[in-house]
Order: C-alpha cells, then sequence, then structure tokens
C-alpha cells in the first residue's frame, strides 16, 4: 500500500502543479485561451475551404496575435516556485489522506459496540443473560467482552449479575 500511496501522491502534487502553471501562464483567463482556441479553427477551416493566401495569412496573424496576448511566460516563469510548493502541498495531503489506519484512533471492537447497542436498549443496565439472549455473543465472548470495558472504565458492576454504563 505505501509505494501505491507514494505513487499516487507524488503523481497528484505533480499535476496539480502543472495546472497552477498553465493558469498562471495564462493569467487565469480562460476567455482568451477560448478567443484563440476560437480563431485557430477559424483559421484550420479556412484553410480547408481552400481561403485564398492573404485571407490564410490574415487568419495566422490574427492566431498569432491572441496567442500572444493569451499567454503570458515571464510570469508563468516567477511563479514556478510557488507551482512546485502548491504541488508539494498538494503530494502531501492526497499521502496523508491514504494514510493508513495505523496512526488514527482505534475503532471500537464489533463485540463491543454489540454491547453497547444491547445496553442503550436496556437503559443502560444489563447482565450477561441478557447479552446472550439478545445478541449472537457467546457467554465466554460476552464475558472478555464485559472485562474489557469494565477495565477501560466504560463499565461498573452494579451488583447481583446487574453491569451499568459509565
Amino acid at each position: 500500500m505505501t509505494p501505491l500511496r507514494t505513487l499516487t501522491a507524488i503523481i497528484f502534487g505533480f499535476a496539480f502543479s502543472l495546472i497552477t502553471f498553465a493558469a498562471f501562464y495564462v493569467r487565469g483567463d480562460l476567455g482568451s485561451v477560448f478567443r484563440y482556441l476560437g480563431a485557430r479553427g477559424d483559421a484550420r477551416r479556412l484553410e480547408a475551404a481552400g481561403g485564398t493566401l492573404e485571407q490564410l495569412a490574415a487568419a495566422q496573424a490574427q492566431v498569432h496575435a491572441l496567442a500572444d496576448a493569451a499567454a503570458d511566460p515571464d510570469f508563468a516563469v516567477r511563479m514556478l516556485p510557488l507551482c512546485l510548493l502548491l504541488g508539494v502541498l498538494t503530494g502531501y495531503a492526497v499521502w496523508r489522506l491514504f494514510g493508513s489506519r495505523a496512526g488514527r484512533a482505534e475503532a471500537t471492537d464489533v463485540q463491543e459496540r454489540m454491547l453497547l447497542r444491547l445496553a442503550y436498549r436496556r437503559g443502560g443496565r444489563f447482565s450477561l443473560e441478557d447479552v446472550a439472549a439478545s445478541s449472537p455473543l457467546t457467554e465466554v465472548q460476552a464475558v472478555q467482552v464485559v472485562q474489557r470495558m469494565k477495565e477501560a472504565g466504560r463499565l461498573r458492576d452494579a451488583g447481583s449479575g446487574l453491569y451499568e454504563l459509565v
């Protein structure tokens, strides 16, 4: 899992760096990018339709003018360290997001949850006979779970075989 997790984080961080670089390259102005793409499509359609050389030259000049207006490579290069920093931070966030459960708080045991549900249904008090009759736990399992919960301070002995939630 760790090599896959690391590879995913690296790929995601690198992709995010490229996306931010592209956004800085056009200064975040997607309208100018779409105008450029539209003009380039018009120039290709004009060429396919058999336009004159003057028309093709004018269309290409318009495409080049829109490309120069849309792009700012100097600004993008100046922002490259920021792009890389954002990529590293994003990669780290992905790496943490898909981290192992070893460092996380431990979830309650399934048997403990069964016992807690039974206790809540019974008003917070139950006996081992109630557990054996109302849950899939065996008597041995019920005793083990009750002992663990008593040691953890989540249950107390109420006397006469009854246990109470703390």
